[in-house]
């Protein structure tokens, strides 16, 4: 097993990217520490988990509130005594209410909000976890940007802005805890078939578009997601910090 014996806190956990991981990272031995805003779907991501012979428990938080991932990081640590891998993967994207537009129609409270959510949530999860890790002998830090952080778009700025300032923030925590056996890495999803991208994704299932969108010929899939995770996760990427892994099916080689 890749992760056995391994605590791994993920979060965003409820569904999707998150799901798919906290089911594959389970299988591959760790021990999940589920995390979403949403009880309800958090437990059900644990039901799974459990229901396949795997070890979870779920902490409900909104990852932009201290007091919330405090609460996350001392569950945890109750639960199971250390953390090994945090991978942020909460956040929000086109299915929010939240703005998905340009700076000119984007409310000043929205574009607070996303920021906040999408990284805000990976400093207060990484102040709280890394002494745990540090504590412990070191750890993995995954954390969720996307292709919207490496090349210009319409709309989405304050998601864009967000997820371009968790790459530069990856890298600076790669570069000051490295040295203290903590390995913090991105991944930029593409198009990804979850529901937070329904709003993209829906018009070219319709249109069948999909085939014709990148040169794979395909949507992502959470599980595309997840593998990528885990090499980061696991020992076998050992020598890895600082860096941003696309996986997008190849719409940023165009």
């Amino acid at each position: 097993m890749r992760l056995k014996d391994k605590v791994a806190i993920i979060t965003g956990a409820g569904g999707g990217q998150g799901r798919a991981a906290a089911l594959l990272f389970a299988k591959e031995g760790a021990k999940i520490v589920a995390s979403d805003w949403n009880v309800a779907s958090g437990e059900q991501t644990v039901t799974r988990v459990r229901a396949a012979g795997g070890e979870a428990i779920h902490i409900g938080a909104d990852v932009s509130d201290s007091a919330q991932v405090r609460r996350l990081i001392e569950g945890a640590l109750a639960s199971w005594g250390r953390i090994d891998v945090l991978y942020n993967n909460a956040g929000v994207g086109y299915s929010s209410s939240l703005s998905m537009q340009d700076i000119l129609k984007t409310p000043e409270e929205d574009w607070d909000r996303v920021l906040a959510i999408n990284l805000k949530s990976v400093f207060l999860t990484c102040k709280y976890a890394i002494p745990e890790m540090l504590r412990t002998g070191g750890g993995s830090i995954i954390n969720t940007s996307s292709v919207a952080a490496l090349v210009g778009g319409e709309n989405a700025h304050a998601y864009t802005a967000s997820k371009g300032g968790m790459i530069s923030l990856s890298r600076a925590l790669a570069v000051e805890f490295g040295p203290r056996n903590i390995r913090v890495n991105c991944i930029c999803p593409g198009v990804i078939d979850t529901p937070m991208v329904e709003p993209v994704v829906g018009p070219l299932k319709d249109s069948n578009r999909p085939l014709r969108f990148s040169p794979i010929r395909r949507l992502g899939t959470p599980e595309d997601i997840a593998y990528c995770a885990l090499y980061l996760a696991s020992d076998e990427s050992s020598f890895v910090t600082g860096a941003v892994f696309v996986v997008d099916g190849g719409i940023t080689a165009r």
